[in-house]
């Protein structure tokens, strides 16, 4: 798929040949919930119709757990047609999601912590 599938979308000069809200016919709303860093993930079940090239390439990325953010780099798309592309693949049954795990935080009085980050800044000055 890679880059031979790439140059027949791509052109040096003039950048993507199809559209991108063409990719999505036209649809700006997915009809799952996502986050930019939500994972996705391939099941390992096909869909049962074709839904086209741009469908099967961000299939072949998610193999392993990748962010909606990765997945829109790498096909070249904006955030909201690739949401629009993985919902399709999760109304399929193609690709699962989980929702980002939220980052511990320390209390903002965390005596520790901030000298942690004081000794670090005066190590780097």
């Amino acid at each position: 798929m890679g880059e031979a599938r790439d140059g027949m979308w791509l052109d040096d000069a003039a950048g993507r040949l199809v559209r991108p809200y063409t990719v999505s016919n036209g649809r700006t709303r997915p009809t799952a919930h996502f986050d930019l860093l939500t994972m996705v993930m391939s099941t390992g079940s096909q869909p049962k119709n074709d839904l086209g090239p741009d469908h099967a390439q961000v299939l072949g990325l998610c193999g392993g757990p990748m962010s909606v953010a990765e997945v829109a780099a790498h096909v070249r798309l904006p955030a909201v047609v690739t949401k629009v592309l993985l919902s399709d693949l999760v109304d399929c049954g193609a690709l699962t999601t989980r929702a980002p795990r939220p980052v511990a935080t320390a209390s903002p009085s965390d005596r520790d912590l901030l000298e942690a980050v004081l000794h670090g800044l005066r190590k780097r000055l």
